[in-house]
């Protein structure tokens, strides 16, 4: 009986008169994010903010502009509309819009909710020169599909990231939900409602929700569950259709990984697009925790499908271990409107993107041939940026000129960073470790929940393996100097070679030699920093020229492409004639287009080495 006076007490304490509110601190409830996914508005989803009660005069409510894994400024509040702000008694307050992701509200003690509305990204993509990554983005297609990447919608309030959210949806009959964010149901407030909860708002930016009618696949891989939920807006693919590849994938990855475990459910989100709409046009991958946002075509063959989600997801589920688990300070607590960056791109995105290839290899998905196509693959592509930056300030800086230009050289040149760094510790350690052990090490020391100091990673890698890793470092990683990857596949009895190979007379492969020129009229043009063909180099084509009319036809982007499709019937002795502009002054070529030719570097076996070095390429590719 006293324990209920007591109570009544403290209830009559926080209870505010006249406002119908009990005044219980922002620090000691979940903020609660409402959104509505039925009643839509000119294809913009209400979303509504209810925290708990302010103790201070002024609150700032913010929308990320930058979220992890994206390394680039998106500026989410610019699909907010409509923001206000209400007391305890309904009534609007003043709010300042201080930036674009900004909103600053005076009174604060007498805030009771925000309420906006949201625009989805996807709309916008063809019109933007500079759209939001596909799979950081978000879509909202009434009654069909609605892809929540939560940054988008749910903001947070300075000060205050810390503590727990309730994320309640209302949903639309006939839509599901695939997510890995954790379910809340005694809150939702009725079966028309999902309920979810998150400890921190950074497990609210983290856990993306997928909502499209049931098209999900739940699988084991040893002991994490794995949900695939695919949104294919014509039907086109069932998640069915590539369980059984995703579930080989994965399989291989985990006994890759061995005992590294730091999730027991994965959630793969796939979004397939339609080109010819308003639609999502930047395809790849976001990573999280526990999922991964994947954009792609829907016109894609199955075969190409598949071996794109094999590429894609198999890079996104390594970042289980890095930065998921091994990252600094700077991740574990970032600042989604004023990031600071890490310096440690080189094993964020390096290490993944280098463990998403030597898998496939060491579990006999691909064999060595494919490999070493990969890797100089990844040879050429990394010529294409800046040599002599350090990668280590280039990471720091990301986000700014001229470093972010350079950004896509983390998967490229990140790779080789890392390879050379395994067959130099395979080296000195006898066959014994490699990069794969060294990031073990690393996460029994730190994990997801331990970040480490940016400055004190690489002397402590160093004190953990060998001071000619630290010699690497110095130079390769931290200093400007190229890394001469002979050296390192030297070891392994490998070199680098020259050999002639033919190619299409306007792609090598998948590979343009021509570009388009979006920003001067849909110009065409031949692409600068890669090596031109002998069809290009025997008419005295140059990098960098745009190309004006080919035997007398006007060059634009509707008129190359029966041209190309034409160079698939050439023959050596047809002949042609382009006009090209070089350095503004036009320049006409002539003569017989021939059978095209690219030389290019391919690693080989050296023979008559002896047995250590076959030794020791096993380790690294095999073990």
């Amino acid at each position: 009986m006293r324990k209920v006076w007591v109570l009544l007490a403290v209830v009559g304490v926080l209870y505010s008169c006249g406002s119908g509110k009990f005044l219980v601190t922002i620090d000691t409830v979940p903020i609660i994010a409402s959104l509505d996914l039925v009643n839509i508005k000119n294809d913009k989803v209400a979303v509504s903010i209810d925290p708990g009660a302010f103790t201070s005069d002024v609150v700032s409510f913010r929308i990320p502009k930058t979220v992890p894994g994206t390394y680039s400024s998106d500026d989410y509040g610019t699909y907010i509309q409509d923001l206000v702000a209400l007391d305890y008694n309904g009534k609007l307050m003043e709010v300042v819009k201080e930036d674009v992701n900004t909103w600053r509200i005076a009174n604060a003690k007498s805030l009771d909710k925000i309420t906006y509305w949201v625009n989805d990204t996807y709309d916008t993509e063809k019109d933007m020169e500079d759209p939001v990554f596909s799979p950081a983005g978000t879509n909202i297609l009434e009654g069909e599909n609605f892809l929540l990447n939560l940054h988008g919608f749910v903001g947070y309030f300075d000060g205050y990231k810390e503590i727990p959210y309730s994320i309640l949806v209302q949903k639309p009959v006939g839509l599901v939900a695939a997510t890995t964010l954790a379910q809340e149901p005694d809150r939702k407030p009725d079966a028309g409602w999902d309920g979810f909860v998150a400890n921190r708002y950074f497990e609210v930016i983290d856990n993306p929700i997928l909502y499209a009618r049931e098209n999900i696949e739940v699988f084991k891989i040893n002991d994490i569950e794995v949900t695939l939920s695919v949104y294919s807006p014509n039907g086109v693919y069932r998640a069915s259709d590539l369980k059984e590849r995703m579930q080989e994938m994965m399989m291989a990855q985990k006994t890759f990984l061995g005992e590294v475990d730091s999730t027991k459910e994965y959630a793969i989100l796939l979004y397939l697009s339609e080109l010819d709409k308003a639609d999502a046009q930047g395809f790849g991958a976001l990573e999280h925790h526990t999922s991964t946002v994947v954009v792609l075509p829907e016109s894609m063959s199955k075969e190409r499908l598949e071996q794109a989600m094999v590429d894609v997801v198999s890079h996104e589920f390594f970042h289980i271990v890095t930065p998921l688990s091994i990252h600094s300070k700077e991740i574990q607590f970032f600042d989604f409107n004023d990031p600071k960056m890490s310096k440690h791109l080189w094993m964020y995105e390096g290490t993944t993107e280098y463990f998403a290839n030597l898998f496939q290899i060491q579990q006999g998905l691909i064999d060595e041939a494919a490999f070493y196509e990969r890797i100089m693959d990844k040879v050429a592509n990394a010529r294409t940026y800046e040599e002599d930056m350090s990668f280590t300030v280039m990471s720091q800086n990301i986000l700014e000129p001229p470093y972010d230009d350079n950004f896509g050289n983390v998967y490229e040149k990140g790779t080789l960073i890392n390879m050379s760094l395994d067959i130099l510790i395979r080296e000195k350690s006898g066959g014994e470790k490699g990069v794969l052990w060294l990031m073990k090490e690393l996460s029994k020391k730190y994990g997801k929940d331990i970040p480490f100091e940016d400055d004190m990673l690489i002397p402590e890698i160093v004190a953990m393996t060998y001071p000619e890793v630290g010699l690497f470092f110095e130079t390769h990683v931290i200093g400007k100097v190229p890394i001469d990857y002979s050296v390192y596949l030297a070891k392994v009895g490998l070199a680098i070679v020259k050999v002639k190979e033919q190619t299409g007379y306007f792609l090598d492969g998948e590979i343009p030699f021509i570009d388009v020129d979006q920003e001067n009229g849909n110009t065409i043009f031949v692409r600068e920093n890669i090596g031109l063909n002998t069809f290009f180099t025997g008419l005295g084509v140059q990098n960098g020229d745009v190309i004006q009319r080919i035997n007398g036809t006007d060059i634009s982007l509707e008129s190359i492409r029966p041209i190309i499709a034409a160079s698939f019937n050439w023959t050596p002795d047809t002949k042609i004639s382009m006009d090209v502009l070089r350095n503004g002054k036009l320049v006409s070529l002539s003569g017989v287009v021939g059978t095209p030719e690219l030389e290019v570097d391919r690693i080989i076996s050296v023979d008559g080495v002896s047995d250590d070095f076959y030794a020791l390429r096993n380790a690294w590719l095999k073990q």
